[in-house]
């Protein structure tokens, strides 16, 4: 007969937090549910404030902020960036609609790999076209 292995707590923990963090919702009267700390018994519960309801944590994670390291190339370019008067304008026709006009700007990644790459914005459509594009 053999036995299977009990998790870790540390696993079991590792397995929670990596779980969604997510809205919770009363049974009793369907209103949000806040977290609050339970001082008697030393854990954390989620509490209705218009009902009695009390529910306990499965985890101790009652927020999560997911940074992302990886930044587009064209992050924060919009449309109306080709009405721009400060920015660099080329000749270049568009490939999309033939415009002939365009202004460009230098890759805004910053990272070792990433080479001096020019973007191209139509003055007529607002497309973001690269020097491959032309």
């Amino acid at each position: 007969m053999s036995m299977s292995p009990t998790p870790q707590p540390q696993q079991e923990e590792a397995d929670r937090d990596d779980a969604a963090v997510s809205f919770r919702f009363c049974r009793e009267c369907s209103n949000m549910l806040y977290p609050k700390e339970d001082r008697e018994a030393f854990r954390l519960v989620y509490r209705c404030r218009t009902c009695p309801y009390v529910e306990h944590a499965t985890t101790g994670c009652v927020y999560r902020n997911n940074l992302s390291s990886q930044a587009g190339e064209t992050a924060g370019v919009t449309t109306e960036v080709g009405s721009d008067p400060t920015l660099p304008r080329a000749q270049k026709e568009c490939p999309s609609c033939g415009h002939p006009e365009a202004v460009f700007f230098q890759s805004q990644q910053r990272r070792e790999d990433t080479k001096m790459r020019l973007f191209y914005v139509c003055c007529g459509c607002g497309r973001i076209h690269n020097k491959e594009d032309y």
